[in-house]
């Protein structure tokens, strides 16, 4: 018989508003799917854009892994932060040289989980082929984690459906960040990856991906461009629920949802 371990992931976390979402739905989500692990992406954490050292440890509270992608680099603050603090990571197929680490083994008991963060290339920086860093990576992380789950930080659907195929049997689970928006393809590939395409943003409810929907309407109707801040409206948080087994790494079930709080606005 298969030993169930639950793996909680949170959408990207947009500023003040993603955080209080934390705050107000992760502990009905864990007692309902009781996880060995919570991880969340965090890279939009302060302000909509970066994270910072001070929003890092309170996050560190409820959340046992934050990954990122592009935006991890926007406060400066935080390059000393990803060198000291192994659990919060960025991209690994970032150049060599750059601070802090692409992945981390989390022990819960005798369970150990391995975290890996990738990051797309199209409509993006052009940085180090995200499958050839995988091939890599993965084999490291084989060798003591059975259950390995992948944050693949990307723009375009079909580079993450493509890693996901690439990655099958290989991983426990291939989940997309960075374009805010859910979707409804999750399944379990032959090999026993579970995948989706992108598990969604933790923040404002009524917003356009996470930024007031009223300066996202000004940038579209002007051509020009705009100040972006995160929308204090309503909340929402996207979640995606893994279970794998502890043995072989693969994946039994995966679920999704979107908790919501639409008129709870900024006290």
């Amino acid at each position: 018989m298969p030993v169930k371990t639950g793996i909680l992931f949170l959408g990207d976390i947009v500023g003040q508003q993603g955080r209080r979402a934390v705050q107000r739905f992760l502990n009905q989500l864990v007692k309902k799917y009781p996880p060995v692990i919570v991880i969340a992406n965090g890279e939009n954490a302060a302000g909509g854009v970066g994270i910072t050292e001070e929003i890092g440890r309170d996050l560190f509270l409820q959340v046992d892994v934050l990954t990122s992608g592009n935006h991890i680099w926007d406060k400066k603050e935080a390059l000393p932060y990803l060198d000291r603090e192994p659990r919060l990571l960025r991209p690994a197929n970032y150049p060599a040289g750059s601070p802090g680490r692409g992945s981390y083994i989390y022990h819960n008991g005798g369970v150990k989980i391995a975290v890996l963060n990738l990051q797309g290339r199209v409509f993006m920086e052009a940085i180090d082929c995200p499958f050839r860093r995988a091939d890599a990576e993965v084999e490291l992380l084989g060798r003591e984690a059975p259950i390995i789950i992948i944050d693949f930080h990307a723009e375009a659907t079909s580079e993450k459906q493509a890693l996901g195929w690439y990655l099958d049997g290989r991983v426990s689970a291939v989940i997309g960040t960075h374009t805010h928006v859910p979707t409804a393809d999750e399944k379990i590939l032959p090999g026993g990856t579970a995948f989706i395409t992108d598990a969604g943003m933790c923040g404002g409810y009524r917003s356009v991906i996470g930024i007031r929907k009223e300066q996202a309407i000004q940038k579209f109707l002007s051509g020009r461009p705009q100040r972006f801040e995160p929308s204090k409206e309503g909340l929402a948080l996207s979640w995606v629920f893994i279970e794998a087994d502890a043995k072989s790494g693969r994946a039994l079930s995966i679920k999704r949802g979107t908790l919501v709080e639409e008129n709870l606005d900024e006290p």
